[in-house]
């Protein structure tokens, strides 16, 4: 069974550094050094793939994010747009289809709060 990727690439890591350091010219498993490398090459291109598209992906996220904060006043601007229009206004259909409550469906806000009889 296989250890986390992480596990395996600190692994790596290790066998190529003891390898390359200690024993550079001995071969094991019936594989050189460089043969070794040759084959823990796609695993390590793999790697380097993820942590371009980790990277892209935190790009596009800024870019969304910043694209996001410019498109809010717009948003309120036609939201304002709305509300000041004499045939839409605040108690108008297309006021509620964008995500906000009409006027007259509004609660009061009034409460009337109990007075409970003391407990003894």
């Amino acid at each position: 069974m296989a250890g986390s990727p992480k596990d395996t690439e600190l692994k790596l890591q290790k066998m190529l550094n003891g390898w390359e350091t200690l024993a550079p010219d001995k071969s094991f498993a019936g594989m050189t050094l460089q043969q070794f490398k040759t084959a823990a090459q796609p695993a390590q291109a793999a790697r380097q793939r993820l942590e371009e598209i980790e990277d892209q992906q935190k790009q596009a996220i800024a870019q969304r994010d910043a694209a996001d904060a410019a498109l809010q006043s717009k948003m309120q601007q036609v939201i304002a747009g709305v509300l000041a229009d004499p045939t839409e206004g605040p108690d108008s259909a297309l006021y509620e289809s964008m995500g906000y409550t009409r006027k007259s469906e509004r609660k009061t806000g009034l409460t009337r709060k109990r007075n409970k009889p003391p407990t003894t």
